[in-house]
């Protein structure tokens, strides 16, 4: 599971502060036909590391399903009476209850600014539970593994090797309509990550509340330690013989330029009055929201964020530690679709989930283990809301959609989900396979969540 041991030493080291690399032709892909645009929008993928169980986020609140679900569920079921009732806009659909600490969630959902996407997770094709046993189709790799499974989620790679993230491919098919931006269009609050990397730009690291500074240096002319940045500086700037040193003398130059650009732009930002929670995950929401309230300070056009919770891992414990888990993302979300809507960006801002992998539907007596699909949330005012999208599984032992205790083949692909959200986010829908490079084995090349 993701610890902080790699943003503790970006943060050491300066290297958190490195902005985009100036657009170029890339080996390996097209340029874009993207842009210039004439408005505003940005992705927020709040990530979940461990392995959320989504199946006691959302949960089918009528007799026969519920029944199902309590006894694959055992003593990790939600009590019916406890669950938050929402009931989707299509007619005909089955009424769903939510955790009980989903209240912010809950009201999102039944505003029309939220939906979930159901038993969606990797896949390289359409597979069903004979086609698994039988080794008739194609699988991801390693599923039910932390680390792999994650870069299947941030890299929709499949079977084949990827040192790109779907994030970062869309950050390239759109680097020549994006030129004026001050900041590069991926921004990480949690550290270096795959979903974000990329040929030919580079993600923007920075701390939770904005971007780290180098240690020993001060912007006070009045502190000894801005002298001590200004000796750097003029080392920087100095002409170096080979290559190597030009280039990391670049890289340190960009970082300082983009850290004091950018915690100038922060610090500049209207007050917000939304109320975050006190925890890491509100902070990073509550930095997001000020930078998107310095859009048009900051040139930006197309931003990609990425912020992330840990904890979900939730092998023992399960019923002492998820309230207090899904409670936190559901309040730092609604707090931050709040602040959007007080920017006057509801519409131009969308939030959507990703975790490792689902976890079993069967309990193993203090928790739950590793599965595969699960549910996945998105939140904005561009949201097709108030409704569930894909095939919700029968929640029993052995159902359909089960390869064994409890772990749902998705019905759903991680490309598609992925799709979806860059068609809307404005790459045109022949340069999806490049985001998504299984998007062609599945019919539905998008599932219909975003308004256009």
């Amino acid at each position: 599971m993701k610890t902080l041991n790699r943003r503790d030493f970006l943060r050491t080291s300066g290297a958190a502060a490195v902005l985009a690399a100036t657009p170029g032709l890339s080996y390996s892909q097209m340029v874009g036909s993207a842009g210039p645009f004439d408005d505003y929008r940005a992705l927020v993928c709040v990530f979940m590391f461990g392995g959320n169980d989504s199946f006691n986020m959302l949960v089918p609140n009528t007799s026969a399903e519920y029944n199902a679900y309590a006894t694959s569920r055992q003593n990790l079921a939600i009590q019916q009476n406890d669950l938050l009732p929402i009931t989707p806009a299509s007619a005909g659909t089955p009424d769903f209850g939510l955790h009980p600490t989903l209240g912010g969630i809950q009201g999102l959902f039944n505003s029309g600014d939220a939906a979930f996407v159901t038993n969606v997770g990797p896949l390289v094709e359409p597979t069903t539970k004979d086609q698994y046993f039988n080794g008739s189709v194609t699988l991801p790799p390693q599923l039910f593994s932390h680390n792999d499974q994650q870069d299947q989620w941030t890299s929709l790679r499949g079977n084949v090797s990827s040192k790109t993230g779907w994030a970062g491919r869309m950050a390239d098919l759109i680097r020549s309509g994006v030129t004026e931006q001050q900041m590069a269009t991926n921004a990480s609050l949690f550290g270096a990550n795959l979903f974000q990397s990329a040929d030919d730009t580079v993600a923007y690291v920075m701390g939770p509340g904005g971007p780290l500074q180098f240690e020993g240096f001060s912007t006070d002319p009045n502190n000894i330690l801005f002298q001590q940045r200004a000796a750097f500086r003029r080392v920087v700037d100095a002409q170096h013989g080979t290559v190597y040193e030009r280039g990391f003398a670049d890289v340190q130059r960009r970082a300082i330029d983009a850290a004091d650009t950018v915690t100038g732009a922060i610090n500049s930002a209207p007050p917000i009055t939304a109320v975050f929670p006190q925890s890491q995950l509100g902070t990073q929401l509550r930095t997001v929201a000020r930078l998107i309230a310095v859009r048009e300070q900051l040139q930006m056009k197309r931003q990609i964020f990425f912020v992330a919770a840990g904890g979900f891992d939730s092998h023992d414990s399960q019923n002492q530690d998820q309230p207090g888990l899904l409670g936190g993302i559901s309040d730092a979300i609604s707090a931050f679709q709040a602040a959007t809507v007080e920017l006057g960006e509801a519409s131009s801002v969308t939030t959507f989930t990703q975790s490792d992998f689902g976890r079993t539907l069967t309990s193993n007596g203090d928790g739950t283990d590793h599965a595969w699909g699960g549910n996945q949330l998105v939140v904005g005012g561009a949201v097709n809301g108030r409704e569930l999208y894909g095939n919700f599984p029968l929640l029993a032992i052995n159902g359909p959609e089960d390869v064994g205790g409890g772990r749902m083949i998705p019905s759903t692909s991680a490309d598609q989900y992925a799709a979806t959200l860059a068609k809307w986010f404005g790459i045109a829908d022949g340069e999806l396979d490049i985001v998504a490079p299984n998007l062609g084995n599945f019919a539905q090349r998008d599932l219909g969540f975003m308004i256009a």
